[in-house]
């Protein structure tokens, strides 16, 4: 029944053909409507007998008579209709395709507008997230600053399962992406980040990009959820699927049949969530004893139906974008893929400096002081404490006569109080005056706002008492807060979470400034006994085990809760700690005194005191030691970092001596623990009093050139430098070469994985020819050329110290090859040396083993994923049969055939000292394999 030409074939008789399939595929009827009493093939009365009729089938029934009654030309507008709204009637598009189906010139001209519930929808979310998205929070409540004025990316290294660096985003538009996908079969696009490194905000953006049609996505519906709402909820309260995505977000118009729910069941692959903050749930729902929810119309509790959307139970196919705090654990069966928020490189501040102050002479004087303080610079490299800095200078710089940031080291308590005076300075006296400004002072503006200062953090308090971060007017009034208190910037409300117009939920601006007013209001109780200071840092020493929980739950149901709050996090009780300690320090005596009693403050810094240097003792005498090559080792865990970040908040030299005392170990690992660049500081601070020789490894962490210039005092002690995987460029080894190449006790430096350069190659070749200590060197993974590997090459030549030298991974190709070959030929000491995957060719591969003829003191060598082929293995062939002492040669994914590794075998039994050469991955079949099974020594496996 093709149609090629309308003329030929009468719409009215395809109707009549094919009615029975339009009844059975035709689901949505709206558009229909409103399009043919548009045009006036239907009016007002026939669509109230269409819409009375009880089903839906028999309403496309009504539909079909009432068209075919009025003509043909109705006829051919109602295909025309289901022709051009495609995604609404997607059933029907292979019937179009099967009638070749054709529109006509006259009806083609017919205008058709998209009415259907889930395309009206679509225009309301989008509309409702760009108004929630294109400002984000500011100081007061009547304060706001568009997105785009301020937005600045972040860097976003992407991760595999191992954690191992996958390269960087240059977008946010990649983050959706098939890019570094590792489990395709998971569904949700892990987003991991440190407090304030700007995980929120980046969902903002992503949000606020799909709302104006610029995120390359074919998402059809975004549903948006911040994942402490779910701690809203009572235990016994149920909700649907439906109600969960509708309440929360907003509800479809004009949808009797539930077209728009049916819609996202049916397409769950067009439907992205965003769920923020998935370490803030704190919930004492006991997962055992509520069932899975694999039932989309099934009522359960929100958290039930949060995992299940997570676990893919509910809406599988959808994507989801998850955030959480560094250190969260979710089971990699769910995981997409994984990224994780590095914070503001030196080019990002930079472009957040210039959107912060239009004016030059601000920016040059900020510039200046970020550029002569390298914690300054480090803190600002998280988003959230470089805008308070910015906003803060720019605040108090516009209010007082002269305002510049601290010349002494800032710490995380001074960039808060910054934002509290900020904050207070509001509402303690009028604007200035534009011709006089005042003279500031800081004592003054808290003492004039003590009584709003107090209430918000008595209410900060209460909420970390019991693991809550939002918070009701109720409580707020209870504290002692007015209406003109909630405009000061403390606090902002949160509609999302209430049921009503009028939002009655707040919460404060920031996890981390809650925890800040938490610790003021413990300095600030002179009811309670002063031995309360320390409640959480009791609860942070009790040891908690890591958990996967809620995904182990939704995947295998097996596991069992070994707490009551198994979601429970307590950085936010780390972060009030170390403030605690920063407000009790010597440096802010004057300030507090005139909050506090002083007897009181004495008191309270007592207490402090003792409690840091007998948990310092205990904690470091309860790691585990072991001996190995290089002495007694202590792998330290994240805690020990918190204590190290209380320890310098004090400000106090002498628990900083008694800290180094106390770590008796000579070589300290650090890795994996999360240490970003503010914190090499607080290590630094105690490094710094440690009178004997030190090893540190650092590995897998994040520190950057930030940290490292923060740690430049510590070097002189250190024999081991180990900071792999570290985002450290050429400017870090220039410092480490001025101080290694200064006090040369530096015996094992590590710097695989960063971002060193030939400059910087130049400079570790500084090191190797200065430092006669050093034994190995690790530069794996860098972007190192041929030029760099020159250098290296000469100053290896000279050492008569190094043994162990690894070089994989880097670009050093065949002029890289004959340098290093030139620098094995009888050299006295290296014994172990990696170029795989370097771009060597057999020319580079014959001067290697020329030389190596030469040499009898290296034992073992990689030459793994290069390029090197059968030309070559007459010259590996008669260094294998030179007998120079030589265990371990691996020739792993290389270019040899069948014929180059028999020549190998051949030339092995004339060979003594070999144990293995290792020839897996080159271009040999199973069957060439077995030729060579006698010979063991030959590895395939």
């Amino acid at each position: 029944m093709g149609q090629t030409e309308e003329a030929k074939v009468s719409c009215l008789n395809i109707l009549t053909y094919h009615r029975e399939l339009l009844v059975s595929r035709l689901r949505s009827i709206q558009c229909i409507l409103d399009n043919l009493m548009g045009c006036g093939f239907l009016c007002e009365e026939d669509v109230e007998i269409i819409q009375k009729t009880a089903t839906k089938t028999d309403q496309v029934r009504k539909i079909l008579e009432l068209v075919q009654c009025k003509g043909e030309e109705a006829c051919a507008y109602f295909i025309y209709i289901i022709y051009k709204v495609c995604d609404a009637y997607i059933d029907l598009q292979p019937w179009l395709k099967e009638i070749n189906y054709n529109p006509s010139e006259d009806v083609a001209v017919m205008k058709v507008v998209n009415t259907d519930p889930s395309n009206r929808y679509y225009g309301k979310l989008r509309h409702e997230m760009s108004r929630d998205t294109s400002f984000i929070m500011s100081y007061g409540q009547q304060e706001e600053t568009r997105l785009q004025d301020l937005y600045t990316d972040t860097q976003m290294e992407l991760l595999n399962e191992c954690n191992e660096s996958l390269g960087f985003l240059e977008s946010l538009d990649q983050l959706l992406g098939e890019h570094a996908v590792f489990n395709p079969q998971g569904e949700t696009i892990y987003v991991m980040g440190d407090a304030g490194v700007g995980k929120s905000i980046l969902l903002q953006q992503l949000q606020n990009l799909w709302s104006k049609k610029e995120l390359q996505t074919d998402a059809v519906f975004f549903f948006k959820f911040r994942c402490r709402m779910f701690s809203t909820f009572n235990d016994t309260e149920h909700i649907s699927l439906r109600d969960l995505l509708f309440k929360y977000n907003c509800y479809p118009d004009h949808d009797p049949d539930n077209e728009v729910f049916d819609y996202i069941l049916r397409f769950p692959e067009k439907i992205l969530f965003t769920f923020d903050g998935y370490d803030e749930i704190q919930e004492d729902l006991d997962l055992m004893n509520v069932p899975e929810v694999v039932s989309p119309e099934e009522k359960a509790h929100p958290l039930q139906l949060l995992f299940s959307l997570l676990c893919g139970k509910l809406l599988k196919g959808s994507q989801k974008v998850l955030t959480a705090r560094t250190g969260v654990e979710i089971q990699s069966r769910v995981v997409r893929k994984k990224v994780a928020l590095r914070g503001f490189s030196p080019a990002h501040l930079k472009t957040y400096l210039e959107l912060h102050f239009k004016e030059q002479e601000h920016r040059e004087l900020v510039s200046v002081q970020l550029d002569a303080s390298p914690h300054l610079c480090g803190l600002c490299s998280t988003p959230l404490f470089c805008w308070i800095v910015f906003k803060s200078f720019r605040h108090l710089h516009t209010m007082h006569d002269s305002f510049e940031l601290p010349e002494t080291c800032i710490t995380l308590t001074d960039i808060f109080l910054l934002l509290s005076e900020v904050f207070l300075s509001r509402s303690a006296s009028p604007a200035p005056s534009l011709l006089k400004k005042r003279a500031r002072c800081a004592s003054e503006t808290f003492k004039v706002g003590l009584r709003p200062l107090t209430a918000f953090a008595k209410l900060a308090l209460q909420g970390m008492e019991r693991n809550s971060f939002i918070c009701s007017q109720e409580e707020i009034t209870a504290c002692g807060l007015t209406e003109e208190d909630l405009p000061l910037g403390f606090l902002k409300a949160v509609s999302e979470y209430d049921d009503i117009e009028s939002p009655s939920t707040f919460e404060f601006l920031h996890m981390t400034l809650q925890s800040f007013l938490a610790a003021f209001a413990l300095v600030l109780d002179e009811q309670a006994a002063a031995s309360c200071i320390l409640k959480f840092f009791t609860e942070c020493s009790r040891k908690r085990e890591r958990s996967c929980l809620p995904f182990n739950f939704c995947i295998s149901g097996s596991s069992k809760p070994s707490e009551k709050k198994p979601f429970t996090t307590n950085e936010h009780l780390q972060f009030t700690n170390l403030f605690l300690c920063g407000l009790l320090s010597k440096a802010h005596t004057s300030l507090m005194e005139h909050l506090v009693s002083p007897v009181l403050l004495r008191k309270k810094r007592a207490l402090l005191k003792s409690y840091l240097s007998t948990s310092v003792k205990s904690h470091i005498q309860g790691l585990p030691h072991y001996k190995g090559d290089e002495g007694k080792k202590v792998h330290v865990l994240p805690n020990f970092l918190w204590i190290l970040r209380c320890i310098f908040e004090t400000g106090s030299k002498e628990i900083a001596q008694m800290t180094a005392k106390g770590i008796t170990a000579s070589f300290i690992k650090l890795g994996y623990c999360n240490v970003y660049s503010g914190d090499c500081t607080a290590l630094n601070f105690v490094l710094q009093h440690r009178q004997k020789l030190l090893g540190l490894d650092m590995d897998n962490n994040n520190i950057s050139d930030y940290g490292m210039k923060q740690l430049r005092p510590s070097f002189c002690k250190m024999t081991i430098v180990r900071f792999c995987v570290n985002h450290l460029s050429d400017s870090s080894i220039e410092i480490l070469a001025e101080e290694l190449c200064k006090h040369k006790v530096v015996e094992v430096l590590g710097l695989y994985s960063n971002h060193i350069t030939d400059v910087g190659a130049k400079l570790v070749a500084q090191i190797i020819e200065e430092c006669p200590k050093l034994r190995i060197l690790k530069l794996g993974k860098n972007k190192i050329t041929s030029v760099g590997g020159k250098y290296l090459a000469s100053a290896i030549q000279k050492s008569k110290s190094i043994f162990d030298v690894g070089m994989w991974g880097n670009t050093i190709g065949d002029e890289g090859a004959e340098a290093f070959a030139e620098a094995l030929r009888h050299h006295p000491s290296l014994t172990n040396l990696s170029l795989s995957a370097n771009g060597i060719t057999s020319k580079g591969g014959k001067s290697l083993a020329e030389a190596l003829k030469e040499n009898s003191c290296l034992r073992i060598f990689w030459l793994v994923q290069n390029e090197l082929a059968d030309d070559v293995v007459p010259h590996l062939a008669e260094l294998v049969q030179a007998n120079t002492g030589l265990s371990h040669l691996w020739l792993i994914n290389n270019r040899f055939t069948v014929d180059g590794i028999r020549h190998l075998a051949e030339a092995l039994s004339h060979n003594t000292a070999l144990k293995e050469i290792c020839v897996k991955g080159n271009q040999l079949s199973e069957e060439e394999q077995k030729l060579f099974l006698e010979e063991k020594r030959l590895r395939f496996h």
